[in-house]
């Protein structure tokens, strides 16, 4: 893998959707990081996150929607208003989220959860 600045940036842009989802990867609170022994796991919709920056910090909500194409998250109660009225999500990178609560209904992230190393 290159160190180049250039090679890392097309890497992201040009990345296929398998590789995406594991660039959306948010920390785990300090609880589930003691429980599961992981530092981070991507982003699933019905997630509860926390946001760490921006004009939203503290914020606590589920995740409506997971953005491949622009690496963000869409999280619940975060919204902002237009100018002609409309609200819309503020979108979140994921680096700046926090994993609160996992929605464990999917029996294969439960499996990744109990997969070592």
């Amino acid at each position: 893998m290159s160190k180049q600045p250039r090679k890392q940036r097309k890497l992201r842009y040009q990345a296929p959707l398998h590789l995406r989802h594991k660039l959306m990867s948010v920390t785990l609170s300090p609880e589930l990081r003691e429980e599961y022994g992981r530092r981070s796991l991507p982003v699933r919709k019905g997630d509860t996150v926390k946001v760490l920056r921006g004009d939203f910090r503290d914020h606590e909500g589920k995740v409506e929607d997971v953005d491949l194409k622009h690496y963000r998250i869409m999280i619940e109660g975060m919204s902002v208003q237009k100018p002609d009225g409309n609200q819309v999500y503020h979108p979140v990178h994921p680096s700046n989220a926090m994993l609160m609560e996992m929605d464990l209904d999917d029996d294969e992230r439960n499996d990744i959860l109990e997969r070592k190393g």
